[in-house]
């Protein structure tokens, strides 16, 4: 369903690119409201090799309708070759805020 609402979580090397990101998909209405948690430690394996990097976590919440462009805007603006940009759907919720989530999502 096209009006459903989604977190997109996006990981970001330092405060600076996550400040950008979470200014520019708010101002452009591409998202409802995004929150900036420091200090994430993420463990993976790139290119074959082992990393541990402590970064910013974005929780982006927007709609299921806008998340290609939401998508689009986070890997232009984004330092990673290979950015995070995962999205889960929200279930259930208070209603007054999803429908102002769905509201303020052009």
């Amino acid at each position: 369903m096209k009006t459903e609402s989604i977190i997109v979580y996006c990981t970001c090397p330092d405060e600076l690119s996550a400040k950008d990101i979470a200014e520019a998909v708010v101002k452009e209405q591409l998202c409802a409201c995004v929150n900036r948690l420091p200090a994430v430690m993420s463990h993976y394996i790139f290119k074959g090799e082992y990393c541990e990097d402590e970064e910013m976590l974005l929780i982006i919440k927007t709609t299921a309708a806008a998340f290609e462009s939401l998508k689009t805007r986070i890997e232009a603006l984004h330092p990673y070759d290979v950015p995070e940009i995962i999205a889960a759907p929200i279930v259930a919720g208070n209603d007054s805020y999803l429908a102002w989530l769905q509201a303020s999502v052009k």
